[in-house]
C-alpha cells in the first residue's frame, strides 16, 4: 500500500478520506449525540460509579451549573489533607498516597513502611530488561518507549493472565515500583542514540523514596535538595488520581473490562495520557511561555501582557489555535485546588532558583485571564487556572528535561489507573460497549470493472 500511494497523488487519497470520514455538525444535534461524552452544559455524561477518586468543581442547584472552588478527594479523603500532614510529619506523601489508592484506607505506621519498603525492592528492573527491552531499542518518544515496555513486563511475568485481585494487585505494586526506572533508563537511552550524548545508567535506591530516587535516577551526579524532592512528591501526589472519567483512566476502565490482562489495559493508559489534550498538556504550557516571554517585552506591565493573551485568544499569535493552555478545565470552574497547591510551592521553589520574574508573569497571566476570556469570547463562564499551567514550569526550575514531562505524569498516576483496574475487576462485569449511530446512506456494490 506504502508503495502505491508514494507512486500515485498522496493527495487524491486524503481527499477521499476527508470527503468520506466527515460527519455534518448538525447530525450530532440531530440525534442527540453527546460528543465527548459530554452535555449541553459541559458536565460529563455519567457511565459509571468509583469509589476511588472524586473530582468536584461545581454543584447543581434546580438545573443551574453553579461554580464553587474546587476540590479533589483520594478515597473520601481531601488531598489538602494529606498533603499538610505529611508536610507537617516532614515526610513524603506519595507511597501513603498510593497505598490508600489501591486499598481504600489509610495504612498504619507499621504497613506504610512495609509498603514502602515492598516498593523500594521492586524498582529494579527484571534481569536483561534493560539490555533487550530499553537500550536495544529506544525511542524518539518516550510515552511510545514506556508503553511498549510496560507491554514486554508481560513476558517476565510468570502468572501474566492470572486476572485474580491478588494476582492483579501483586502486578499493579510491580508497575508502580519499576516504571520510575523505565522512564529514567528510556530517558537516557534516548540522549545517548539520538543526542549523541555519554550514557549514564544509575541503579536505583530501595531505600529512596519514589521523588528521591526519580531526581537520583536522572541527574548525572544523583545530587538533590530536600526542598526538590518534596516538590517533586507533591506533583506525584497531585497527579496520582482524578477520578474515573479522566480519558486515560476510562480508557483504562475500558480495556480492563474486555477481561485482558493487565499490562494491556496499562498500556492503553498511557497511549490516551501521552496525547497534548491530555497528559502533554503541560508541555504545550511551556512552549507557549516561551512564546510569551519572546513577544512581551515588559512582563511586569499588565496591558501588554493582557494584550498578548488576547491575540493567543484571537488565534493570531503562537499556535493560533485560539487556546491559552493551562487555563480552565472540564470539571474545575473557579478553581483547580491541584494548581493552588503547586502555586504555592511554586513560589518557594522559584526564590530558591532565580525565576521570581518568571513565575510573576505566571501569576500574572492567571490573574489577567479571566478578564479578558469574558471580553474575548463574549461568555460569563468561569475560567480557572488547572494544575498544567504551573507544573512544566515547576519541572523546569527542576532542571527536569520536557521530554520527562509527560512520563513523570504517567509515573504517577499508574496509581489511580491501577486503583481503577482493581475496582473494574471487583465490581464491573459488564464489557463497556457505547453505542455510535452510522449516518452513511446505504448504495449497492459497483462491480470493479464499472468503476
Amino acid at each position: 500500500m506504502r508503495g502505491l500511494i508514494l507512486a500515485t497523488n498522496v493527495k487524491d487519497y486524503i481527499t477521499e478520506i476527508i470527503t468520506n470520514d466527515q460527519i455534518c455538525v448538525d447530525l450530532y444535534d440531530k440525534y442527540n449525540v453527546k460528543r465527548g461524552l459530554r452535555n449541553a452544559d459541559g458536565s460529563g455524561v455519567l457511565v459509571g460509579l468509583t469509589r476511588v477518586g472524586e473530582v468536584h468543581g461545581y454543584i447543581i442547584n434546580e438545573e443551574e451549573k453553579i461554580a464553587i472552588d474546587g476540590k479533589l478527594f483520594y478515597r473520601g479523603i481531601d488531598i489538602e489533607e494529606i498533603i499538610a500532614a505529611a508536610a507537617k510529619e516532614k515526610r513524603f506523601a506519595f507511597e501513603e498516597t498510593a497505598y490508600l489508592l489501591l486499598f481504600g484506607e489509610l495504612p498504619t505506621k507499621e504497613r506504610l513502611e512495609g509498603f514502602t519498603a515492598f516498593l523500594g525492592e521492586n524498582r529494579k528492573l527484571p534481569r536483561y530488561f534493560r539490555k533487550d527491552n530499553i537500550m536495544s531499542s529506544p525511542s524518539r518518544n518516550i510515552m511510545n518507549h514506556l508503553a511498549r515496555s510496560v507491554l514486554a513486563l508481560y513476558s517476565y511475568d510468570d502468572n501474566p493472565e492470572d486476572h485474580s485481585p491478588e494476582n492483579v494487585l501483586r502486578q499493579c505494586i510491580e508497575l508502580i515500583a519499576c516504571l520510575p526506572t523505565i522512564v529514567a533508563y528510556s530517558y537516557f537511552a534516548q540522549k545517548y542514540y539520538f543526542d549523541n550524548q555519554s550514557l549514564v545508567i544509575h541503579r536505583p535506591i530501595a531505600e529512596l523514596s519514589t521523588a528521591e530516587n526519580f531526581l537520583s535516577l536522572i541527574r548525572r551526579d544523583q545530587k538533590f535538595t530536600r526542598l526538590e524532592a518534596e516538590i517533586l512528591d507533591l506533583l506525584l501526589v497531585l497527579h496520582a488520581e482524578h477520578g474515573g472519567g479522566n480519558n486515560s483512566t476510562f480508557a483504562v476502565h475500558t480495556v480492563s473490562s474486555t477481561d485482558t490482562d493487565t499490562y494491556s489495559a496499562i498500556a492503553a493508559g498511557i497511549g490516551s495520557l501521552k496525547g497534548y489534550k491530555h497528559g502533554g498538556a503541560n508541555v504545550k504550557v511551556i512552549s507557549m511561555m516561551e512564546n510569551i516571554k519572546q513577544n512581551v517585552k515588559n512582563w511586569e506591565d499588565e496591558t501588554e501582557v493582557e494584550a498578548y493573551i488576547e491575540k493567543i485568544l484571537r488565534a493570531q499569535a503562537f499556535d493560533k489555535a485560539g487556546l491559552v493552555y493551562g487555563q480552565g478545565h472540564a470539571v474545575y470552574t473557579k478553581s483547580d485546588p491541584r494548581a493552588i497547591l503547586l502555586r504555592d510551592k511554586a513560589t518557594i521553589l522559584a526564590s530558591h532558583k532565580g525565576f521570581t520574574d518568571e513565575f510573576n508573569l505566571y501569576r500574572r497571566i492567571e490573574t489577567r485571564m479571566p478578564a479578558v476570556f469574558k471580553r474575548v469570547k463574549k461568555s460569563d463562564k468561569d475560567i480557572c487556572t488547572n494544575v498544567d499551567f504551573y507544573s512544566g514550569f515547576v519541572y523546569k526550575m527542576l532542571d527536569i528535561p520536557p521530554e520527562l514531562y509527560t512520563p513523570l505524569f504517567a509515573v504517577s498516576r499508574v496509581v489511580g489507573w491501577c486503583a481503577h483496574r482493581l475496582e473494574e475487576i471487583v465490581s464491573g462485569g459488564r464489557i463497556i460497549r457505547p453505542a455510535y449511530k452510522c449516518v452513511h446512506k446505504h448504495k449497492a456494490y459497483t462491480a470493479l470493472s464499472e468503476r
